[in-house]
């Protein structure tokens, strides 16, 4: 299950005790998996500003988990030719999330414990800031290249009448360069295809016989040359009109066309780029620069052997993350540190607010069984009613109201909670 719950209770002997019966029938019933969650000792600083904190954390905490989610989804996006290797790239510094969460420790160099609570908010909200930032930023610039190819592959496979022919026509189809005759290009319904070929010459005047050649055909119709005299042509696409025979508006440019074709290619190439580039060919098991192997295929660099006959060696090609997708993975890690800390601070904070001074709470991590959550709940409320008997009657009967306590959706338990899900691409 990618559902944790984060929770704490007062660190006294009494609800130690508590803490250990609630292991033991947990763990007896296969209803969850605990672990102990450390949380430092940070500065507490005013009541008054643990207020106010509580309510920008909760905000704050929203923010990044929408982050990481739009994050993940997005290299779903990218990796859009290997979906089904999305979750295995969410890993978390070569660690699985869950891992991560179970084995938290503070990380005392980016976010000191020294500083107040609020300049330790304000780091993890300036860090999430630039990453929403800078994600808007690459991702506008993807998929304006998603969407110009897109724009350009469309053109390629709608029928004769509307689809780029640069992938079908040839310089050898046309007369070019003449003062007098031109090439045209007409649409002809299969079903009419033995008329055409009967009066196509007869259309009007000074139209080259047996000029006609199909060049390429759809489930619609097919696509034929026809050349006539350049003063008559007016003539013979009214004509052709009236025969549901369509004349296209082309005129055949060589450049424009190489242009064409070049753009797609290129578009295609800094699409697929953004997801895996290539390195220089090199021999099987030859070490890097600084000493080391090749790493393997589960690390950021993935390697494809192409064997040499000729020689009776094997070359390998070192294939690396391209640009946006590195970036999304290391980005996808850093915030989703920022999240779990900014967990712990909530922890704290509302341990603080809910149980007093001096700071004494201990938080723990809570993975429940899929199909034990209701029961799970239920010892968690007879462990710990006794914090807060009215919360814990309230929650035994849902109508009944607590006074003076006005959470709307939140959801309240004696003891303090919060919910972490790790389905991210949900």
């Amino acid at each position: 299950m990618s559902e944790f719950w984060l929770i704490s209770a007062p660190g006294d002997k009494t609800n130690l005790q508590a803490w250990e019966r609630m292991n033991t029938v947990t763990s007896k019933s296969n209803l969850s998996s605990n672990s102990k969650f450390h949380i430092p000792d940070l500065k507490v600083g005013t009541l008054d500003a643990l207020v106010g904190l509580s309510d920008e954390l909760g905000k704050l905490d929203s923010s990044a988990e929408s982050i990481i989610k739009k994050i993940a989804q997005y290299i779903g996006e990218v990796m859009e030719d290997s979906k089904d290797k999305v979750q295995e790239n969410l890993l978390q510094t070569h660690t699985e999330c869950g891992l991560y969460l179970t084995r938290f420790e503070w990380d005392m160099a980016k976010y000191p414990i020294k500083q107040p609570l609020k300049s330790i908010s304000e780091a993890l909200a300036k860090q999430v800031t630039q990453i929403e930032t800078d994600l808007k930023t690459r991702s506008a610039a993807y998929n304006n290249i998603k969407g110009n190819l897109q724009s350009l592959e469309k053109k390629t496979m709608g029928n004769l009448l509307t689809r780029t022919l640069a992938d079908v026509v040839h310089k050898e189809d046309f007369v070019l360069n003449s003062e007098y005759l031109i090439t045209l290009l007409v649409v002809v319904p299969k079903s009419s295809y033995v008329q055409w070929q009967k009066t196509y010459e007869s259309l009007s005047d000074m139209v080259v016989p047996r000029s006609t050649k199909m060049i390429a055909e759809d489930a619609e119709g097919g696509l034929f040359t026809v050349t006539l005299f350049r003063k008559v042509m007016d003539d013979f696409k009214a004509k052709a009109r009236e025969n549901r025979f369509m004349v296209r508006e082309f005129y055949y440019d060589e450049n424009e066309l190489k242009c064409e074709k070049e753009e797609l290619m290129k578009l295609a190439s800094d699409k697929k780029q953004q997801y895996v580039t290539f390195g220089t060919i090199m021999p099987k098991h030859l070490s890097l620069r600084n000493g080391s192997t090749a790493p393997t295929v589960s690390c950021e660099l993935h390697l494809a052997f192409k064997t040499d006959k000729t020689r009776g060696s094997q070359s390998c090609f070192i294939c690396s993350q391209g640009p946006l997708l590195r970036w999304l993975k290391v980005n996808f890690s850093e915030a989703f540190v920022a999240w779990i800390h900014v967990k712990a601070l909530r922890v704290f904070v509302e341990s603080v607010l809910r149980y007093g001074l001096p700071v004494n709470f201990q938080a723990m991590l809570l993975q429940p069984n899929r199909k034990s959550v209701k029961r799970l709940r239920d010892v968690l409320n007879v462990v710990f009613k006794h914090l807060d008997e009215v919360a814990a009657a309230s929650i035994m009967d849902p109508g009944m109201d607590i006074p003076g306590l006005q959470l709307s959706n939140q959801e309240y338990y004696p003891y303090v909670y919060f919910k972490i899900d790790l389905s991210l691409l949900d």
